[in-house]
């Protein structure tokens, strides 16, 4: 200790430096724990939250969340109760929680002034006049290439959740950024229009909602879990707010070439899962799961008891990008 003393004046004396002692490396791109960077896009600046965890080593290749938060909402407020920092610091993840741009809007509720993830058309929405929508697949990308040329990134491992707007936007992203993805999950939103894509990639997708998600503000009568398996087979008409869930699932099996006959599980005092797997190949899979006593959130574990970073994650990792 003397000598570290001893060789750290001396140093300081003769250069005006000192050696660290600390072993916690340091890097001038970054801090660990609460990260916030900018990049242009199109003439505009656009903000995204980073959680570097602290196992975090420069030159280890390091898988990669994306958390989109849902309308109102913005990439610190996601950081802040989304759950996904606190799973990326105890897995070693790089967390990242990206913010929409705020337009005028107008849906059903009249007009509003809100941060949304440009997702017209296929929305229940649509921009006010003279509003200019953000290119958020753009943002998405280079927000991809910028944190490569901060981090370690492993490029197989990026995967991508989102909630509600952000959920729809999730969507979106299946079909335009499955040659970057390796997977991705829609929380409490998804395709609005029954319409015709084509994904760069097919990729395996988690759609969760739960059984008394009416949207933002909006309730309803509770849907038994024990119904969930009759709703996805049903050719019978029924309510909109029933035939919903059919609806959703059909877009994913046209989109995604899955088989239309799914396997059930689950317990109907908790969640229920539906699994549709590929036509042909095996690589990757549709889960949808409806959830007991959970309205218009995503579940952190303190607004409902189940823990969406954590399950979420679960499932991620074990697929890669091929």
């Amino acid at each position: 200790m003397k000598l570290c003393i001893f060789i750290n004046t001396f140093l300081l004396f003769l250069f005006g430096c000192k050696i660290s002692e600390s072993d916690e490396p340091t890097n001038p791109n970054f801090v660990y724990g609460k990260n916030r960077f900018t990049i242009n896009v199109d003439g505009f600046e656009r903000e995204y939250y980073v959680h570097v965890p602290k196992a975090y080593k420069p030159g280890n290749a390091i898988a990669v969340v994306f958390m989109l938060h849902g309308t109102s909402g913005d990439g610190e407020k996601f950081y802040n109760i989304s759950g996904w920092k606190e799973v990326g610091e105890t897995e070693n993840i790089l967390t990242v929680f990206p913010s929409s741009a705020r337009y005028c809007i107008s849906d059903g509720d009249g007009i509003s002034n809100t941060t949304k993830w440009n997702v017209v058309p296929d929305s229940e929405f649509k921009f006010c006049s003279g509003q200019t929508p953000r290119n958020d697949i753009k943002f998405l990308r280079n927000t991809i290439e910028a944190l490569k040329a901060k981090f370690s990134v492993d490029s197989k491992r990026i995967y991508l959740s989102g909630f509600s707007n952000g959920s729809q936007m999730a969507a979106k992203c299946t079909i335009e950024m499955s040659d970057v993805l390796a997977a991705v999950c829609e929380n409490a939103g998804t395709f609005y229009l029954d319409t015709t894509y084509t994904p760069k990639r097919k990729l395996p997708i988690w759609y969760q909602i739960g059984n008394e998600d009416y949207g933002p503000g909006n309730t309803g009568p509770s849907i038994p879990l024990a119904s969930f398996d009759e709703l996805l087979k049903t050719n019978e008409v029924l309510p909109a707010y029933l035939a919903r869930f059919k609806k959703s699932a059909l877009r994913h099996i046209k989109y995604f070439s899955l088989n239309p006959n799914f396997t059930m599980s689950g317990d109907t005092s908790k969640v229920m899962l539906a699994t549709y797997k590929p036509l042909v190949g095996s690589d990757y899979e549709f889960r949808y799961t409806l959830v007991k006593n959970m309205a218009h959130v995503y579940p952190n574990g303190d607004n409902h008891w189940l823990e969406g970073a954590k399950t979420q994650w679960a499932w991620f990792k074990q697929y890669r990008l091929p």
